[in-house]
């Protein structure tokens, strides 16, 4: 059985049809990643399988799950969690209070427990505290934990979004466009850091514009265009793969990677 299986899903908006007939699925302990032009559906496939769009038809299954009527915290509840391609963060907030935000998704207390101060609720809070620290310290931004989110450099604060994702126990991870606004050498450490990621157990799913990074870190590559699925493949069956080159890469791409 897939770990994730899409299947026949499409998306409606109106009279547009924004995904059509899309089926894939994601192995468990792989990373595979959605390629594909501005416009051709990644995004929208994304919210679909996490709850935050409804979709027309098909099936989104997790682990053997139906995952349709499911709300986005019911989602991520069973180990499926995202970021966004826009960071969404807590501005105001500290790094450390970010993570600790993502973290009390798997917190025992409760607002009652809280208001009567049992003493379990302190150990838990000091407990969280440590392990936010930790999953900052896993990300390079221990350093950054006083800062406020909105203080942070972008590059930064894309990889605060991946530590609040991390602090969810993710089973898999959807990282959408997780190194847009970072330099060659920021993408080259998330590269790294993906690879320690997916050593944890995390299976990975990725959309991302960035070709070397794509080319580099996948096991599996799906490209879209116009909302359908026009190839799937290894990094190097997609680069060769004619309607990839005419739709997304370009012809000079290929010729510099063929």
């Amino acid at each position: 059985m897939s770990f994730l299986e899409i299947r026949h899903l499409s998306v409606t908006f109106g009279g547009l049809r924004a995904i059509e007939d899309l089926t894939f699925s994601v192995r468990e302990g792989e990373l595979l990643s959605l390629i594909g032009p501005n416009g051709a559906g990644k995004t929208t496939a994304f919210n679909a399988i996490t709850g935050y769009l409804a979709f027309s038809s098909g099936e989104v299954v997790f682990q053997g799950k139906n995952l349709k009527g499911l709300k986005t915290n019911q989602v991520a509840a069973l180990g499926l969690v995202r970021t966004f391609q826009k960071t969404s963060l807590f501005g105001g907030r500290t790094a450390l209070q970010n993570v600790l935000i993502g973290l009390h998704m798997r917190a025992r207390q409760t607002p009652l427990a809280i208001m009567l101060g049992l003493p379990y609720v302190g150990r838990e809070e000091r407990g969280l505290e440590i392990e936010a620290a930790k999953i900052l310290a896993f990300v390079g931004l221990e350093r950054r934990k006083a800062e406020t989110a909105h203080a942070l450099p972008y590059g930064e604060q894309r990889l605060l979004e991946v530590a609040i994702a991390l602090a969810a126990k993710p089973k898999l991870l959807m990282l959408d466009e997780p190194v847009s606004g970072m330099n060659p050498s920021e993408t080259a450490s998330f590269m790294a850091k993906l690879a320690e990621i997916r050593a944890l157990g995390v299976t990975v799913l990725l959309v991302e514009h960035d070709m070397k990074m794509v080319m580099g870190v996948s096991d599996r590559v799906v490209c879209l265009s116009q909302g359908r699925i026009i190839a799937e493949g290894s990094p190097a069956q997609i680069q060769r793969h004619p309607e990839v080159i005419k739709a997304y890469l370009g012809e000079k791409y290929a010729r510099a990677h063929g």
